[in-house]
């Protein structure tokens, strides 16, 4: 959590002094330890601590510790970076630092004992300095969950100048909030959709789905995004750049030199604000999952799921906007504000989710249109349906042995399992999630690309990921707060 800092003339000398030694100690120990190999914090200190302590003798002993590790921090960062042949500089170039003042160089005890702290107490050049600081809503926010003891405030201050306005920067960590799961949530992120099966507990488990089935089918809906226009509208734009501006970098011998590495490009692109509308998208998402507090499963996409998708394309346009999807930074802001709410969030193996019918279990034939696959069973089912419902199939115990072998490749002949039942598996749930399933079973006779007692869930014929609809509303049906609707029923 950021907040502004009032700083004065004489305090405003003191930072930026604090900062050019903070800076130069990280700077040169950055370069030591890439040079001879030493990424080991404690071995740093012990050479550079002393001819620091003697050079800064006015900077804290703190402040130099911290100065040397956070130089130490970068130096692993850098070597590691460099052994997978993603650098070409022979040291990082540090450009700037955040000061982090640890508990004894800033009054953390007077602050956390505050009922509304205004002001920090910093220990700069020629001891302890007073500097006010300006919260907002946000930090009011987070405040009154220390004081009711659902968070808590870390030791560690970071203060960092942006723009030359100076900044405190507060670590906050949230206690897990405890609250009665109400629905189970999975969901599945494309490139420019996050598709979502939602399925209420409440209404589910209870005596209403005896007398109302509507209850019992899940609602699907769509979260439109449009990370991949995003990514082909800002490369357009990019290109027409370094177009305008291959003219006044022409070498003489015709050839260009690197327009994205120079001043005046990165000038124009950085008012393009690209990062900025995605974060806000990915908020948005985590937002709309985690209304209510519940069970949500996502896939478990490793540490680089962009690596793995784009194997075996060709196409450097498909490429590229894989790479500028954010799988984890809208699987992370769901995690984190599941935390805030009360959920809890479980992840799943990716394997064959939306290759499997999630009623019979069978393996799903290729038709015309690429989001909309055929059960030999007799009915059409959409990808992304298919994906969220076996994700929600897999954290239950249920009948088939499907269970069992999900996280099993090729070395197994499922097909010669097909049928069969699970012994230990709980005999009301079973029946409880084959209910459900059997709800949503479509008929083949009648509307083969039709949901039975339900409104069409799959697209139209020639439809893409780029096609999005919001829940069906039906008449005498109830809409949730902020603007979702419940799930469909009988017409």
């Amino acid at each position: 959590m950021a907040v502004e800092l009032e700083v004065a003339k004489e305090l405003n000398r003191l930072l930026y002094s604090v900062e050019a030694m903070y800076l130069n100690i990280v700077r040169e120990v950055v370069e030591y330890a890439v040079t001879n190999n030493v990424t080991n914090p404690t071995q740093l200190q012990r050479l550079f601590y002393s001819k620091y302590r003697s050079e800064y003798q006015g900077l804290h002993a703190h402040l130099i510790i911290q100065a040397i590790r956070q130089a130490a921090q970068i130096a692993k960062s850098f070597t590691m970076r460099r052994r997978r042949g993603l650098v070409s500089k022979p040291y990082p170039e540090v450009r700037s630092v955040s000061i982090r003042f640890v508990i004894t160089t800033w009054n953390y005890e007077e602050f956390v004992k505050s009922i509304a702290p205004v002001r920090l107490s910093l220990s700069l050049l020629g001891g302890r300095r007073e500097v006010w600081i300006k919260p907002h809503k946000r930090f009011w926010l987070y405040w009154w969950r220390v004081l009711r003891g659902e968070a808590e405030l870390a030791s560690t201050l970071i203060v960092k100048r942006r723009l030359n306005r100076w900044y405190a920067v507060f670590i906050f960590e949230l206690k897990p909030r405890e609250e009665e799961l109400k629905s189970i949530v999975a969901f599945d992120i494309n490139e420019n959709t996050v598709a979502v099966g939602k399925l209420d507990i409440k209404t589910t488990v209870n005596k209403v789905a005896k007398w109302n089935k509507q209850y019992l089918t899940p609602q699907f809906y769509t979260i439109k995004t449009d990370f991949g226009r995003l990514a082909k509208r800002y490369e357009r734009i990019r290109n027409a750049i370094i177009e305008r501006l291959k003219p006044h970098f022409t070498l003489p011998n015709g050839k260009y030199v690197n327009i994205a590495n120079t001043r005046e490009y990165r000038k124009v692109v950085k008012r393009l604000r690209e990062k900025n509308k995605k974060i806000g998208r990915v908020r948005h998402v985590a937002n709309e999952l985690t209304k209510t507090p519940g069970i949500i499963v996502t896939e478990e996409l490793g540490d680089n799921p962009q690596e793995s998708m784009i194997n075996g394309i060709g196409k450097d346009e498909v490429r590229h906007r894989i790479k500028q999807t954010p799988f984890k930074s809208i699987e992370e802001a769901v995690e984190d504000k599941a935390l805030e709410h009360g959920s809890k969030i479980f992840r799943v193996s990716s394997y064959r989710n939306s290759r499997v019918c999630p009623i019979h279990f069978t393996r799903l034939e290729k038709t015309d249109d690429w989001h909309t696959l055929y059960c030999p069973r007799g009915h059409y089912v959409n990808r992304d349906h298919a994906s969220v419902m076996n994700m929600a199939w897999k954290i239950t115990p249920e009948a088939w042995v499907k269970g069992v072998w999900w996280n099993m490749k090729l070395e197994m002949d499922w097909r010669e399992y097909e049928g069969d039942s699970n012994p230990i598996i709980p005999q009301n749930i079973v029946q409880l999630l084959w209910l459900i399933m059997m709800n949503a079973r479509a008929s083949f006779e009648q509307s083969p690309a039709v949901l039975a007692r339900g409104t069409p869930m799959n697209p139209a014929r020639g439809a893409n990921e780029d096609w999005a609809r919001k829940p069906p509303r039906f008449k005498a049906t109830p809409t949730l707060k902020g603007g979702e609707e419940a799930s469909s029923g009988n017409r």
